[in-house]
């Protein structure tokens, strides 16, 4: 709105003459301008112009705030909104050099968004919301939180933490668990994605994380893909690997869908959602049984390989093609591809993992990669690609879980549980928490009463959302730490705001275990608060006294319990740039590449596991002849929170869909844009079709993204890996039929689809 806006009559006419009339000024002023001086001198004068602009505004370096690449990039702000982002020096962003995703680059109208939560508020007795000040909302969360902890034990609250936020943050979400409200049942959104990589590969390597660095991505000769959607959740990765395959390199492609990656593929392979131990254990038969594994590498370092070999030999090359749908000759030429390659990659995202034996699919990666010898050399490991900005660091190193504390430590060994006893001044019990599936099933049984969630949406997020919905209503008490009113706040007693990335200072880990700084660009927003400071205050309120000046000491409290980190401080990561994990202390310069000499497991050496046959907990049937497969989108991020909220973004992918074969649609009597009602046995939504042969016949793809039609209605909460607790987001039995309506017409509908 211009300042003329608020004028009437003839003020307002004046006033707009008088700005046009500065703007012909301007153009006079350019022409003679340019008609009088050198193309050298006006060079000067608008640079000099330029630089007097820029010296206006504030720009600082920091790490992206969307996925798990960890991009480093400048942010200009003029102290109100993010006006620019543009690439940083190339040495200081080790990942992605001067590269960014169309999120990174134009992805901040959210900061400034007209609905951004500025100011607390608390639920009154008629059961609306109202605004309140922060002594009141923290005085209602203390006492909500605290009668539950007082009557029922610390054990009838849980906490879900945030991958969002920075690892400082998280580190004191976990210890706020513990310490103050006196529970073990603390998770966060990695028991919905990555848990199964993290059991699998610390079961057999040691580390639950990628061995690589990402400059491995291009110069191994071999990369095997399998459940990622690289070129659209991970743009800047994708980028790295098919520079490597126009060089030389081979691509190898894994997926129910020929997503955008296959395009570049030396091999793709199309392979029924579900099956993955089946089709690795192919490729692991066949280098086995014809001696095309690495003896050398077998023989000093690793353990079990008898096993897995013996467990292999039933999955034939006709079981296998029956089962998944992958001819032998295919299986043949992926493995002799691997076992000629001096050096491979094997990398992976939550195809792999949300199933129901998503751990076992890890380890049977693990295996494959190990008797190959693919480990601890350059352009050789396992790389499981991460999803939001700090899963890695905030999901998992700084211990928001029910099982570790951070670094992995076991909260069941003594030793280790008496160490943080000691430093955190309370006591902990060695029972492990629940996991965060596990806290709203238990909620339906009163174990759990009372839910703190800070930045994770699980209204939308959680597996089978209707009992989502239903224990978010029912609980005691729920407070929720958010940027906006989410679909989850919408159920909450008191909605604590919270900043943004660009609005606090702390630090990241991203998917290679490099640790870097995030910086403050702008003031936040009206009243938020970071969330390390929220919960300092709750926690003083609550009894303790914690008294953190800044997110650097809360990192050298970290450094000081957690040995993964004990060479990690914002000085150095300030000062070299980042830091990979493990980094033991102050001389140790981190580590690019894990297993370069031993495994982190007890002898020293990878323990592989022998894998058998496992399918999906629930397969098609005459009633739900379609298996249903769920992924992300380029121009989304999870559940829109904050990309719903772009207007260019949500230009390109405004609301969901479903991905239909043409014969399977035309079976259904539905042609391309009609809408589709999809049913699972819990329950129902529509979208409108697309029809491709980009998925199988008997396969259809729904997005995450979109409230409106939210695909985790069709999801089971119930189906979940016996290890690590993952959800089976990634089959689901369904139906497809027409649709009684009409399909939306977006045109001019931005704003409107925006709004979460």
């Amino acid at each position: 709105m211009s300042d003329s806006d608020d004028l009437d009559g003839v003020a307002g006419y004046m006033q707009q003459a008088k700005q046009q009339a500065l703007k012909n000024v301007e153009h006079v002023t350019e022409g003679v301008a340019a008609e009088s001086l050198s193309e050298g001198k006006l060079f000067e004068i608008a640079q000099s112009i330029g630089d007097r602009r820029l010296e206006e505004l504030t720009v600082a370096d920091t790490t992206c705030g969307y996925c798990a690449v960890g991009c480093r990039f400048d942010l200009y702000s003029d102290g109100e909104e993010i006006l620019a982002a543009r690439p940083t020096a190339e040495e200081d962003a080790p990942v992605n050099g001067i590269s960014t995703c169309v999120k990174g680059k134009f992805g901040y109208d959210f900061v400034n968004s007209d609905d951004r939560l500025t100011t607390p508020l608390v639920r009154d007795e008629a059961g609306a919301f109202r605004e309140a000040s922060w002594a009141e909302a923290l005085d209602r969360v203390a006492q909500g939180l605290g009668e539950i902890r007082d009557e029922h034990g610390g054990e009838a609250l849980s906490l879900i933490a945030s991958s969002k936020a920075t690892n400082e943050e998280n580190y004191l979400m976990g210890k706020f668990a513990r310490q103050v409200l006196g529970t073990n049942s603390v998770d966060n959104c990695n028991r919905l994605c990555h848990s199964s990589t993290v059991a699998g590969l610390a079961k057999t390597y040691g580390y639950g994380a990628a061995s690589i660095s990402t400059e491995d991505l291009e110069i191994a000769d071999c990369i095997l893909l399998t459940g990622s959607n690289t070129t659209e959740a991970h743009p800047v990765l994708a980028t790295r690997i098919k520079q490597n395959v126009r060089d030389g390199a081979n691509l190898l492609v894994f997926d129910p869908r020929e997503i955008q990656i296959a395009e570049y593929a030396t091999q793709y392979t199309q392979v029924k959602p579900g099956y993955d131990a089946v089709w690795i254990n192919a490729l692991t038969r066949y280098i086995i049984n014809n001696d095309l594994y690495d003896e050398t590498f077998v023989d000093e370092r690793t353990t079990g390989f008898e096993e897995v070999k013996a467990s292999v030999q039933e999955f034939t090359p006709e079981r296998v093609e029956e089962v998944t749908g992958v001819p032998h000759e295919e299986i043949v030429s992926a493995a002799e591809t691997i076992a000629e390659s001096d050096a491979c990659v094997f990398g992976w995202t939550l195809g792999l993992t949300e199933h129901s034996h998503g751990t076992e699919n890890v380890i049977a990666m693990a295996n494959l990669a190990a008797i190959t010898g693919n480990l601890g050399r350059p352009g050789t490991g396992v790389s499981p690609f991460r999803g939001q900005n700090n899963v890695q660091g905030g999901g998992g190193d700084m211990g928001p879980l029910p099982d570790n504390f951070p670094g992995y430590q076991d909260i069941a060994d003594d030793e280790i549980r008496a160490k943080f006893e000691e430093a955190w001044d309370c006591e902990i019990s060695g029972e492990y928490g629940y996991y965060t599936t596990q806290m709203f099933l238990a909620a339906d049984d009163d174990d759990i009463r009372g839910m703190y969630i800070i930045g994770e949406n699980a209204a939308l997020s959680e597996p089978g959302v209707n009992h989502a919905e239903e224990i978010l209503r029912d609980l005691d008490f729920l407070v929720v730490q958010d940027l906006f009113v989410t679909e989850t706040a919408e159920y909450a007693d008191v909605v604590l705001p919270a900043c943004s990335f660009v609005e606090k200072t702390g630090t990241f880990t991203n998917t290679d275990r490099t640790v870097q700084m995030v910086n403050k660009v702008m003031e936040p927003k009206g009243e938020s608060r970071p969330d390390w400071q929220i919960l300092q205050d709750l926690a003083n309120r609550m009894g303790r006294d914690w008294a953190y000046a800044d997110t650097a000491e809360i990192m050298r409290e970290v450094k000081s319990l957690t040995p993964l980190y004990g060479g990690v401080s914002h000085e150095r990561v300030r000062d070299e740039g980042g830091l990979q994990w493990p980094c033991w202390d102050d001389d140790h310069p981190g580590t690019p590449r894990l297993y370069a000499e031993e495994f982190n497991t007890e002898n020293g050496k990878a323990n592989l596991h022998g894998v058998g046959y496992s399918e999906p907990a629930e397969t098609p049937d005459e009633s739900y002849p379609l298996s249903l497969t769920t992924g992300r989108v380029l121009y989304q991020y999870h559940t829109g929170t904050m990309t719903h909220r772009e207007e260019g973004i949500m230009q390109y992918t405004p609301s969901d869909f479903i991905e239909i074969h043409p014969e399977t649609a035309e079976a259904a009597g539905i042609e391309s844009g009609d809408m589709v009602t999809v049913e699972s046995r819990r329950g129902e939504i529509v979208v409108p079709a697309q029809l491709t042969d980009r998925v199988g016949p008997d396969t259809v793809f729904i997005p995450i993204h979109f409230a409106e039609s939210a695909v985790n209605r069709l999801t089971n909460e119930e189906h979940i890996d016996p290890v690590a607790a993952t959800p089976e987001y990634k089959v689901s039995a369904v139906r497809i039929s027409p649709a009684e309506m009409a399909a939306p017409d977006h045109t001019g509908d931005i704003e409107a689809l925006g709004d979460d």
